[in-house]
């Protein structure tokens, strides 16, 4: 099982709100001519990047992770002010999970696949059960 990654969505109140302001941000960088592709800005660079492959990144929205990206890789990339950071590569897609709280933490954390929540099913009462 791969390993995953775990964080918070500082100032999301919803799935739809992080979508809508990944999208936005897509869109900034299309309008700079950028490359529109997703990814989040961290200052810690991952030491597990080969056991992450094949994993996701969890969002923690409100204390309960509820939703998922898979990790496409990392890159070393500079903030605005010039400091390195690492660029987490992201799907697009966003995929709601059972939702499951998780205490306050900063940074990020590993998440093993056996820990993970579960993706939630289209329709399916019994997915939140599990």
């Amino acid at each position: 099982m791969a390993l995953n990654i775990v964080k918070l969505c500082v100032g999301a109140v919803s799935i739809e709100d992080l979508a809508q302001w990944q999208q936005e941000r897509l869109a900034e960088r299309t309008a700079r001519g950028m490359a529109p592709r997703m990814f989040h800005v961290t200052a810690q660079t991952p030491k597990r990047q080969a056991e992450l492959a094949g994993g996701s990144l969890y969002w923690v929205i409100k204390g309960v992770i509820q939703v998922r990206q898979a990790l496409l890789g990392f890159e070393e990339g500079k903030r605005d002010d010039g400091t390195p950071c690492c660029h987490i590569l992201l799907d697009p897609k966003l995929v709601p999970v059972r939702p499951v709280p998780r205490r306050a933490f900063q940074g990020w954390r590993y998440l093993p696949g056996d820990e993970a929540p579960k993706d939630l099913g289209r329709g399916r009462g019994d997915d939140l059960a599990r």
